[in-house]
């Protein structure tokens, strides 16, 4: 019987709860101001800490009567202060608490309260919209939405030490976008924040920092005018070193490393720049060992990845310092004992972020390995380096599994990776698994890795070919993204090189005519140039050009026709002559070029032409056609002297390009045999 006891037992509880919360709000209606008063005082004394009573005040309509208590002109400064205490410390209690407020339109009416001269009042309403933009539920661009927020926040910023620190951390978190850091760039960020970077204050000073690193983020305008700006006569460069010094909290000196990584990737600080060589880079370093706390590990890992992706140095560089490599093995065995943590809490806390680690070890052997040889020795040498990234392609986080197919992509650049660790590993097949089913973002990695395993010297290549790999590749040249699009025909291109007749034809025949056709007239350039060089690969040596050409020389010529007569880049049209050469190899294909004067015209116009590089495809094709050795080739000689190609190669012949001359004195040869 006692279970039938505890519901009414849980209602009266729950109800006498409601009831104490319902007299909290209702003494917001009294008629007595300073009873008014009183109420708000008592309310944010039962809030602070209590998160069931927050969501009771919240469903009890205290929001709306606190927002209008605050915004009333009668209302005492005091009570308006207080009424803004007591909405920040609801803002901190639940997401679905911070949802209401906003919902409640509690942002416009902390704006305009910051109007009101009384700063007391005014530092409440910063603290409580600094609360309310920093929670990820919050729309940031409810600060944009009146123009004249920006200016009138950045003449708040002299007000006090306080309106300092809620406003830079106000526009740290809400600067998502460049629009965002546009707007305030204009406003005067740069001029009216760096003074704060010397502020007595260490939480201004912090959020001042943290300003500049989302300013400066992919940003080269506010970067490259940093780089300019002085603080108490030092350069900002040189605050922000003096900042990444080791006796400085780690939160600084990570953020400060960040600001100088973001200047350096926007081209405002060159990558041999001591202050990068000699400070940022080995202060994040320094971020990855285990001695620092996961998120100052996660942060510091993925920052150094991000600082030296384009620089081969800075790769050489880090890959000796403080033995990095081997540091970075630790991200895959954390936590390594319980006994080491010894806060349950924090813990719990790592044992659900470790995936992070993991996901940054991988950006960062991506990035170290992208370039030197030795090092991608080195990172896979690492212990179970390459199981480790087996295992990472099947996690569950998409993250950890896109920074694991980078890093694997990274990798495969390598001739040697290729021929041993990734043969012993046989990491084709985890790859094709991945491929099957995975977002777009992970399908451009993984399908790129497939382009090098597809590599005429991969191990690989055989058994990939075996897996029925050509129909997945043929479905990626149908997708809407044209990086989808250039890596399954990019992969379809390696495979066909130097390929035997069986494979060419089952690649032209998953592909088809009408989708390779399209692909001959795809808008991204890209596509093209790979569609090309398929075509270039699949119509070599002499049987399979035949072969092909008799199958499909019609549409082809028509298509070879469409490219020389558009507006593309020279590359475009060299590739597209070179296939016209191979075309002119063929022992009956060549007939479809001699009989077809439009495109003989065409040869003849690129042989004159002002570039190089067309006029020696060109004439290759020309030298291809009057070949002596072959049948037919006094008719074609005939034709082609009719023409005036002979007028054209001697002309050619006295070219100033030694390459161009060379080929044109070879081709009249063949008239002089």
């Amino acid at each position: 019987m006692a279970c039938l006891l505890e519901a009414p037992l849980r209602i009266s509880v729950l109800s006498e709860v409601t009831a104490t919360s319902r007299h909290y709000v209702d003494r917001l209606f009294d008629p007595d101001p300073q009873k008014v008063l009183q109420g708000v005082i008592d309310m944010k004394n039962a809030v602070i800490g209590n998160n069931k009573q927050k969501a009771n005040l919240i469903v009890l309509g205290a929001v709306p009567r606190l927002l209008y208590l605050l915004q009333q002109g009668s209302s005492s400064s005091e009570l308006r202060a207080e009424c803004a205490v007591v909405l920040g410390s609801l803002a901190m209690g639940t997401e679905n608490n911070i949802k209401s407020l906003v919902d409640c339109h509690i942002i416009p009416a902390l704006l305009q309260g910051l109007l009101c001269p009384d700063l007391i009042f005014i530092e409440a309403c910063l603290r409580c919209l600094r609360t309310v933009f920093i929670s990820p539920v919050t729309p940031v661009q409810l600060l944009y939405t009146d123009p004249t927020v920006i200016p009138h926040l950045m003449s708040l910023l002299s007000r006090s030490q306080r309106t300092q620190e809620y406003i830079t951390q106000i526009f740290s978190h809400c600067c998502k976008t460049p629009e965002h850091q546009t707007v305030l760039f204009n406003h005067g960020a740069i001029q009216n924040i760096a003074p704060l970077l010397i502020s007595p204050s260490y939480k201004v000073r912090m959020q001042a920092l943290k300003c500049f690193s989302v300013l400066a983020y992919e940003n080269t305008q506010v970067s490259m005018t940093l780089v300019n700006v002085l603080v108490d006569e030092e350069l900002l460069s040189q605050v922000f070193v003096r900042m990444m010094q080791r006796d400085q909290p780690i939160d600084m000196q990570l953020t400060a490393a960040k600001c100088l990584t973001y200047m350096c990737r926007a081209g405002a600080i060159r990558t041999d720049d001591s202050c990068i060589v000699l400070k940022a880079l080995p202060c994040l370093v320094r971020m990855c060992s285990k001695e620092r706390l996961l998120e100052e590990r996660v942060e510091g890992a993925e920052t150094l990845a991000y600082l030296m992706e384009p620089d081969v140095e800075l790769q050489r560089i880090a890959s000796v310092t403080d033995h990095l490599v081997a540091m970075l093995a630790d991200y895959f065995k954390y936590p390594s004992s319980v006994s080491a943590i010894t806060d349950i809490k924090r813990l719990d806390h790592d044992l659900k972020h470790a995936h992070e680690l993991r996901q940054a070890a991988f950006k960062l052997y991506a990035s170290l390995g992208s370039n030197d040889e030795d090092i991608r020795k080195k990172i896979t040498e690492t212990e179970n380096m390459m199981d480790r990234i087996v295992s990472g392609l099947s996690e569950s986080s998409v993250k950890v599994r896109l920074a694991a197919v980078r890093c694997l992509h990274s990798l495969s650049r390598s001739v040697q990776q290729l021929r041993t660790s990734f043969h012993d590993h046989a990491v084709w097949k985890p790859l094709m698994k991945l491929l099957q089913n995975a977002p777009d973002e992970v399908l451009v990695m993984a399908s790129s890795t497939l382009c090098n395993l597809l590599l005429e010297f991969s191990p690989s290549k055989e058994p990939i070919l075996e897996s029925g790999v050509i129909e997945l590749l043929c479905s990626l040249t149908q997708s809407d993204s044209p990086a989808l699009r250039v890596n399954g025909i990019w992969a379809l291109m390696n495979m066909a090189f130097q390929a035997d007749q069986k494979v060419k034809g089952e690649i032209v025949r998953a592909l088809g005519t009408e989708q390779l056709f399209r692909l001959l007239s795809d808008p991204d350039s890209n596509v093209l140039m790979k569609t090309l060089g398929l075509l270039r690969n699949l119509l070599s040596t002499r049987p399979h050009i035949d072969q092909v050409m008799s199958s499909h020389g019609k549409q082809i010529m028509q298509a070879v026709t469409l490219i020389l007569e558009g507006e593309h880049s020279i590359e475009v049209k060299e590739q597209t002559l070179c296939i016209l050469a191979n075309i002119a190899d063929g022992n009956t294909a060549k007939e479809l070029i001699m009989t077809n004067d439009d495109i003989l015209q065409k040869i003849k116009y690129y042989m004159a032409h002002s570039n190089v590089k067309l006029q020696l495809a060109a004439t290759f094709c020309i030298s291809n056609l009057i070949w002596n050795e072959e049948d037919g080739s006094q008719e074609r000689q005939d034709k082609l002297r009719e023409l005036g190609f002979v007028d054209i190669l001697h002309k050619l012949t006295q070219a100033s390009d030694p390459n161009l001359c060379d080929r044109a004195k070879t081709a009249m040869q063949q008239y002089l045999a």
